[in-house]
């Protein structure tokens, strides 16, 4: 269950041949090469703690993981965003921050990994939520002077998965925030429904009913633990299009993501997520052209998985050719290719 990709900010270039890979002219490559030996340390620390985001009237508590190790090497800085979903988590990147981190090289790398407002172990206010909400949060956690990462100034590597990952490309096109690289694992830009049904006014007017009713008080609660809230549904995602082995669904993670959908106020953001607020464009010639601003900015690998679902890498494989992308791999996996192949070395 081992992915490996090594993402290394150079001009050189590396092609191996156990990768599909693409790549564009811009002098700062993103380097991605099987892993053969590399050195760990044991020696890291995992802190925990809670972040206030301020919004409008509300002050939201963000869960936010810092996994680090004590070294003398130049230190870089990773920020790893998770994919937006019903059971969205931090614990999806956790392996792969430790991983990281571990890593002895000429670059100690340290990994912040931070929960949606809304989703995994963050506040989940009732509050309605679209993808310029979510875009403003990470604006905010990146650019505050009392975030967790201010201090990191300009050096900072981002990590997203799915919608994560547009948004926060989207965020760096409108020059909100700032990077030196971005890594798109399995990046997606329409919601479950849209994907399959579309936009047209007919069927935006089913979702908005649809988002009203998962968001009502009791029948809201009602379809919500149907649609979402139970344990077979939660497995039947999983092993249909979230994993692509379903040999790798076990109990404990279907446990844990069931938990976490009975937080007080857990339907808010896949109400939306699920009809398509959260998509950060509206259409592939939107999702392609978003790239495409990047291009000459900064390094941009995108990760396509080899086993998502047909519609989902039907949009990845229209990166693979485009503007902006400076490396396009494909790695195993479905739709969160970092918690089933969590083996992401850097160097």
């Amino acid at each position: 269950m081992a992915s490996s990709a090594i993402l290394h900010f150079s001009p050189s270039l590396y092609y191996p041949s156990s990768y599909k890979t693409r790549t564009s002219s811009f002098s700062k490559h993103l380097v991605v090469r099987a892993s053969a030996s590399v050195s760990y340390s044991p020696a890291t620390s995992l802190k925990t703690n809670n972040w206030q985001w301020k919004f409008k009237e509300n002050s939201i508590n963000i869960y936010y993981e810092e996994h680090e190790k004590e070294s003398t090497e130049p230190t870089k800085n990773i920020l790893m965003i998770p994919t937006i979903s019903d059971v969205s988590t931090v614990e999806e990147w956790r392996l792969v921050a430790k991983d990281i981190v571990q890593q002895v090289g000429k670059v100690n790398w340290r990994a912040t990994i931070i929960d949606w407002p809304g989703l995994g172990y963050s506040d989940r206010p009732k509050l309605d939520f679209n993808a310029d909400v979510m875009e403003k949060f990470l604006v905010d956690f990146i650019n505050s002077p009392n975030s967790p990462i201010s201090s990191l100034g300009d050096d900072l590597v981002i990590f997203g998965g799915g919608h994560a990952a547009t948004i926060a490309v989207r965020a760096v096109k409108k020059n909100l925030v700032k990077a030196t690289g971005i890594a798109a694992v399995a990046p997606t830009w329409a919601g479950p429904l849209p994907i399959v049904f579309g936009r047209d006014s007919d069927m935006e007017t089913r979702y908005g009913l649809l988002r009203g009713t998962l968001r009502a008080p009791a029948v809201g609660w009602m379809m919500y633990n149907v649609l979402v809230s139970n344990e077979k549904s939660i497995e039947s995602q999983y092993k249909s299009h979230v994993y692509a082995d379903a040999k790798n669904v076990t109990p404990q993670i279907i446990e844990s993501r069931y938990e976490l959908t009975k937080r007080k106020g857990s339907r808010y953001v896949p109400a939306a997520f699920l009809t398509g607020l959260l998509d950060p464009v509206k259409s592939r010639e939107e999702f392609v052209e978003l790239f495409a601003e990047l291009q000459g900015k900064l390094p941009v690998l995108v990760m396509s998985s080899t086993g998502a679902p047909k519609r989902s890498k039907a949009e990845m494989e229209a990166l693979r050719e485009a503007k902006g992308v400076s490396r396009y791999v494909e790695v195993p996996g479905a739709l969160l290719p970092q918690e089933e192949y969590p083996t992401i070395n850097i160097i």
